[in-house]
């Protein structure tokens, strides 16, 4: 587990930080029912170190309830970002927590499901006050009993209280999309219930995480702040030897390696597990390996023990050129940026190297002497990969990946480009803004940069919104071939100004569909919908950013004129439909 800075040196960083401008801007607010003294100091120096501006609004001690309930309170005149909520059972059960059998368990229950009801209401009455996204913390789940070791034998007893609370509110809150459980009872197990809760602290200031353990909760709740804003690592790019087995394939042979047959060999099959659940999530894994390919490969392919197999991986480069030209190359072929992607080696060297040239690369070193921390190590970051919502796209990502390294070679078997979207058989199939579509929606516009002339972000309740709105167009395309099912992979937001005219407000594509004449579809579709309504005009921005200049010339080349700021189509002329493409 990384270890933290203290608390004092966050307070003392949070002191120099300049009002610098980063694009990046995240407004949070931290309601708490106890004293949590750094932590919004702490957070907003974990954003400044990954360049977000961050502006904090923390309430009155244990003013949550007046804060949330009161229409006019400094919470909704701040109109945050993210809420946090951290509550703990003292606010929630009072006295009961240290004399809980003084109800029957009948009254118990009861108590329980009303406290259960007061806080689904508390936490949806914020996201329906606010544009705010709320993370409310569950309960910890406490080691003592009044009753010592009856409590496992008691009806309903405080430990089943918590659970009880706990699940309630997983249950009640579960299908809120603003909302989000923060598994506070985790984080003291992961710490220890005795160094987290220090009781000298707690009677001296109401401290009940102590001021040790601030820094380590604002790394947990950074990972909320990452999500939103779209901060996410995609792809985890791996040496082979001494880092997914123990030993050198060119020195030790298949036979020497170690995995999964003795104690070294163990530790390398469970970060290899590790790694598999992330892939199975939509995590992309990619190997950079100074090694002999057919020796390396074989491993992959044949060793008994490999949990990770080919089809694991959506690229490959086992050769001996230099990591930073390899990343350079992968980053190319998956067609995503280099501060998406995360790379582990066990050789300082390696490491030194691509962070020096390679600085956007997040360069995690796991060295071999100390292989069984492996696991826990990347259990540790897990965070830097986490989405507010996992999409069925998401899912499927690899599968997607290993159809696109297909597309790539049949296209260089065809060799014209006409004649590979021909044989292609794409089709588009345009969707509704609907409950399944857009979170998808939304967490493209969050995360597409190359193919997005106006990359404006868009949470989940900004696009239903715009979904109810009947002056807005929210749509999106899911894209398939011959090799398989994109997903949806294309989204646009068209604004209807009025009787005449159109606005193109959002328009993008996935990386993994550009250069196919899609782009071209979706607009031919657009153009034509606006006829139909009898729209003259259909115009649109390209609003330059450092990274989508892939979409630079998408207006001019389907003929829209340049006006000013923006680019004008009349829908009166004619417009090129791609022939190779099923739009429905």
């Amino acid at each position: 587990m990384p270890s933290e800075e203290k608390l004092s040196s966050y307070l003392n960083k949070s002191k120099l930080i300049s009002n610098s401008n980063y694009a990046k801007k995240i407004r949070i607010a931290i309601l708490g029912g106890f004293t949590l003294n750094g932590l919004e100091e702490t957070m907003r120096v974990k954003c400044d170190e990954k360049k977000i501006q961050c502006t904090t609004y923390v309430s009155g001690y244990n003013q949550y309830n007046q804060e949330i309930i009161d229409e006019k309170s400094q919470l909704y005149k701040f109109s945050p970002d993210i809420t946090f909520l951290i509550i703990d059972c003292r606010n929630v059960f009072g006295e009961l927590f240290l004399n809980p059998y003084s109800l029957s368990a009948e009254e118990r229950k009861q108590f329980v499901q009303t406290k259960s009801d007061e806080i689904i209401n508390l936490a949806k009455t914020l996201v329906k006050k606010s544009n705010s996204k709320l993370i409310i913390s569950n309960f910890s789940i406490p080691s003592y009993s009044p009753i010592g070791i009856n409590e496992t034998r008691e009806e309903f007893g405080l430990h089943d209280m918590v659970r009880s609370l706990n699940q309630n509110i997983k249950i009640g809150l579960r299908l809120e999309p603003e909302i989000f459980i923060y598994d506070l009872n985790s984080f003291v197990s992961k710490f220890g219930e005795h160094n987290v809760f220090n009781y000298k602290q707690f009677f001296y200031g109401d401290i009940r995480i102590s001021l040790d353990y601030i820094p380590y909760l604002a790394q947990e709740l950074m990972g909320y702040v990452t999500a939103v804003l779209g901060l996410i690592k995609k792809c985890i790019v791996l040496d082979l030897d001494n880092t997914l087995w123990g030993g050198i394939i060119g020195e030790d042979g298949f036979e020497g390696i170690k995995l999964s047959d003795d104690p070294i060999g163990r530790a390398y099959a469970e970060f290899q597990n590790n790694l598999l659940a992330l892939n199975q999530r939509g995590i992309l894994l990619a190997i950079n390996s100074k090694n002999n390919f057919d020796e390396a490969i074989q491993v992959i392919k044949e060793h008994p023990n490999m949990i990770l197999k080919e089809d694991n991986f959506a690229c490959v480069r086992i050769n001996w050129n230099d990591k930073v030209a390899n990343m350079k190359e992968i980053s190319d072929e998956l067609n995503i940026g280099l501060d998406s992607m995360v790379f582990v080696d066990d050789d300082p060297v390696n490491i030194e190297y691509v962070r020096s040239n390679l600085p956007e690369v997040m360069s995690i070193q796991m060295p071999a002497d100390n292989c069984h921390n492996n696991a826990s190590n990347l259990k540790s970051m897990t965070a830097i990969f986490d989405m507010l919502k996992l999409t069925d796209e998401d899912k499927a990502r690899n599968t997607m990946y290993l159809e696109q390294r297909k597309r790539a070679e049949f296209k260089i078997q065809v060799g014209n480009l006409e004649n590979f979207l021909k044989q292609m058989n794409i089709s588009v199939n345009i969707k509704n803004a609907d409950d399944f579509t857009i979170p998808r929606i939304s967490q493209l516009t969050l995360k597409t940069n190359q193919f997005n002339l106006t990359t404006r972000r868009y949470q989940e309740e900004d696009i239903r919104k715009f979904s109810q709105d009947s002056k807005k167009i929210v749509e999106c395309a899911q894209i398939k071939d011959k090799f398989g099912d994109n997903g949806i992979t294309a989204a646009y937001i068209v604004n209807k100004d009025n009787e005449q005219q159109w606005t193109i407000d959002t328009f993008l594509l996935s990386c993994r569909v550009i250069g196919r004449g899609v782009e071209d579809g979706i607009l031919s579709h657009i153009i034509e919908k606006a006829r139909k309504d009898g729209i003259s005009q259909v115009r649109g921005e390209y609003i330059k950013t450092e990274k989508n200049q892939p979409a630079e010339n998408l207006f001019a080349g389907f003929g829209f004129k340049k006006e000013g700021d923006f680019w004008i189509f009349d829908t009166n002329n004619q417009f090129k439909k791609p022939k190779h493409l099923v739009i429905s």
